[in-house]
């Protein structure tokens, strides 16, 4: 990892809010909770198990691993404000916002597949700083510092270069509401033979990650949260891709894009021609 630096400026709070410092306890946040998610998985977790019910073992996990982050959290800094996809958002008397998924990816996880991740992002004053996204089974630990770089584990990442749109892998995701993903599949099949191919991993703070890591050439997925894309959005901006929405909108529930310079204007374009900025899906 890069030579830590100081406090950021523009960032209140002095040495108390160094994102190096935030980096290090979202780190051991995000690793831990990860650790207990594979330790504490059933060996005989059913597929016909679903996040439905509260007594659900999925989400079980899902709540053990947010409830472990957010005391972990709470007992080096108890001041602090937090947003978790099980918890809901907590306010605090800082200027620090956690913002956790326990298990993004819960599908994989509940198919015992590898591709989901622990996502912890850090914002200060409403900017997010800092960023992680374990991914335990993959053996890959995503971490960013903004305007410090991004890495995964100790390898320091870069974005693909710029590719022509018909020379471009791209990765996305479907939403759970079934007229949702009929739209949505609609797209990604008109999308199709305008790019190299299409991947569909069923983690979006992952997807973020492949960006980062030059693994695809560009995302793009309607629905996500911002517990989804926090961490990712930030690892990914750090390893040189754009990360945004329509018509230089931030990234959002209505669409989140991530790819190099000169790939994400082309990407957008050929979404907007197909339609998938309409507001009625």
């Amino acid at each position: 990892m890069a030579q830590r630096d100081a406090p950021m400026a523009g960032v209140s709070g002095g040495t108390a809010l160094d994102p190096w410092r935030l980096l290090d306890l979202a780190r051991a946040a995000a690793t831990q909770a990860a650790r207990l998610a594979v330790e504490r998985r059933p060996a005989d977790l059913g597929v016909a198990e679903t996040k439905s019910s509260p007594t659900d073992v999925v989400t079980e996990m899902d709540t053990a691993a947010e409830s472990l982050i957010r005391e972990l959290i709470l007992g080096q800094r108890p001041d602090d404000a937090f947003l978790g996809e099980e918890g809901g958002a907590e306010s605090g008397r800082s200027a620090v916002r956690w913002v956790i998924d326990p298990i993004d990816g819960t599908v994989n996880y509940l198919y015992d597949l590898p591709h989901w991740a622990v996502s912890v992002g850090v914002e200060v004053d409403g900017i997010t700083v800092a960023g992680v996204v374990a991914a335990p089974r993959l053996g890959e630990l995503y971490t960013a510092v903004r305007g410090a770089g991004a890495w995964c584990n100790d390898e320091k990442l870069r974005v693909r270069p710029t590719t022509e749109l018909g020379s471009a892998l791209i990765a996305t995701g479907f939403g759970y509401r079934a007229e949702r993903r009929r739209r949505q599949g609609a797209i990604a099949g008109a999308l199709l033979p305008r790019v190299r191919d299409i991947r569909r991993a069923g983690s979006a703070a992952l997807d973020l990650c492949a960006v980062a890591a030059g693994r695809v050439d560009g995302y793009y997925e309607r629905g996500t949260h911002h517990w989804d894309r926090c961490a990712g959005a930030l690892i990914a901006t750090e390893a040189g891709a754009i990360v945004g929405g329509f018509e230089g909108a931030p990234a959002s529930e209505q669409m989140a894009l991530a790819a190099p310079p000169g790939t994400f204007e082309a990407l957008h374009e050929a979404l907007r021609e197909l339609g998938a900025d309409a507001v009625d899906y």
